[in-house]
């Protein structure tokens, strides 16, 4: 996947948290770095922002992280919206110790971060007798020490957060786990979303009729046309009893390939829907 750059005016993005977010450096990765974020409260606001062409040109929305596993309510979101996937970012999630300009590592007392932030830096902070205080977001913790200027509160951040808020990085990289990624969706509402002529990837939704094998038939038919199936993830049908829909990511190296697999499962599901066609991300 290639950033999408340009010339023109800078897109305003939904996004979910606040300035300096990992959402933020996702969105900056693939609109550039002069791209205006929308920072929402939630990724249901997410969801409406990026729905409303008279407030964004788009959204970016996590989905999944190699640690913590999908985001269940983010694909609920996903399918009970109109909007299309046109693109990923797989980003390295890179935890940072930060501190107000001129503090140093014997003036901290506590240590301010997201709980699976701290988390992730456990084997880090175990070296120091620091009170760990649990907040609802990295960046805002930041954004909150470059106001308060306390000498003895560091807070664990992206790299971007100090840039922003003007804090000192006292330690880079203090995650434990250095593969530690999240795969952002790059969101478009249906009438913006163009179609990518060099587009290796997809994801659908689709349910069957939950009898025997139905599943299998489905995927077998996948397989027979030389598709990887890179993502099965499955959810219960609201007001059922025990039947379930799935989203699938599929890689191909043909669009044929994937319009003829998308022939052969239709007759073998109850509903199919493509939610984007797009190139599959890079990781960075």
């Amino acid at each position: 996947m290639e950033s999408r750059k340009s010339n023109t005016a800078p897109k305003k993005i939904a996004i979910q948290g606040y300035e300096g977010c990992f959402h933020q450096e996702a969105a900056q990765y693939y609109y550039g770095k002069q791209v205006e974020v929308i920072a929402c409260d939630t990724f249901r606001d997410v969801v409406k922002v990026t729905s409303d062409k008279k407030l964004s040109d788009g959204g970016i929305m996590a989905i999944e992280n190699t640690i913590a596993g999908s985001i269940l309510p983010n694909y609920n979101l996903l399918q009970k919206s109109k909007l299309k996937i046109v693109g990923e970012v797989y980003l390295l999630i890179r935890q940072n110790l930060m501190v107000s300009i001129g503090v140093r590592l014997e003036d901290i007392k506590e240590v301010h971060s997201h709980p699976m932030a701290i988390q992730q830096c456990f084997k880090f902070l175990d070296d120091y007798n620091w009170k760990l205080v649990e907040t609802e977001d990295t960046a805002l913790s930041a954004r909150k020490l470059s106001k308060s200027k306390s000498p003895h509160v560091a807070v664990i951040a992206s790299k971007l957060a100090a840039e922003i808020y003007d804090l000192e990085l006292i330690a880079p990289n203090i995650h434990t786990l250095k593969n530690n990624y999240t795969r952002f969706l790059i969101l478009s509402r249906e009438e913006d979303a163009i179609d990518i002529p060099d587009a290796n990837k997809a994801s659908i939704y689709f349910h069957t009729d939950n009898s025997k094998g139905s599943l299998a038939k489905v995927l077998n038919k996948i397989n027979e046309v030389d598709i990887n199936l890179s993502k099965l993830q499955s959810f219960p049908i609201p007001g059922s009893d025990w039947k379930y829909s799935f989203h699938a990511d599929m890689e191909f190296d043909s669009r044929d390939k994937f319009e003829l697999a998308l022939d052969l499962i239709r007759p073998l599901t109850e509903e199919l829907r493509i939610n984007g066609i797009y190139r599959k991300g890079k990781t960075i």
